[in-house]
C-alpha cells in the first residue's frame, strides 16, 4: 500500500513541479519528486523480495539434515553392491 502512495506523491510533485512558474517551487518540487519515487522504488523491491522468501518452517534442521544424509549414504553403498551379495 505505502509503495504506491510514494508514487502517487511524486507524480503530484513533478505535476507541481511543471506547471509553477517560480524557481524555488520548481526545485523544491523536483527534490521532493526524486525523493519520493525513491522511496517508492525501494518499497517495492522491498515488497517484492520479502514475497519470494521461504518460509522458516519449512527449512530441514540440522538433525533433520544428518539423518536424511545417512539414508542416501546407505542407500548408494545398497545400490554399488552387487546383485548376489546382500
Amino acid at each position: 500500500m505505502w509503495p504506491w502512495l510514494f508514487l502517487l506523491l511524486g507524480v503530484a510533485a513533478l505535476v507541481i513541479a511543471f506547471k509553477t512558474t517560480s524557481v524555488g517551487v520548481l526545485v523544491l518540487c523536483l527534490v521532493a519528486a526524486l525523493v519520493l519515487l525513491s522511496a517508492w522504488m525501494v518499497g517495492w523491491l522491498s515488497q517484492r523480495v520479502g514475497s519470494r522468501t521461504r518460509d522458516e518452517s519449512q527449512l530441514v534442521d540440522p538433525v533433520e539434515l544428518h539423518r536424511l544424509r545417512e539414508q542416501a549414504q546407505v542407500r548408494r553403498e545398497h545400490s554399488a553392491r552387487p546383485d548376489g551379495e546382500s
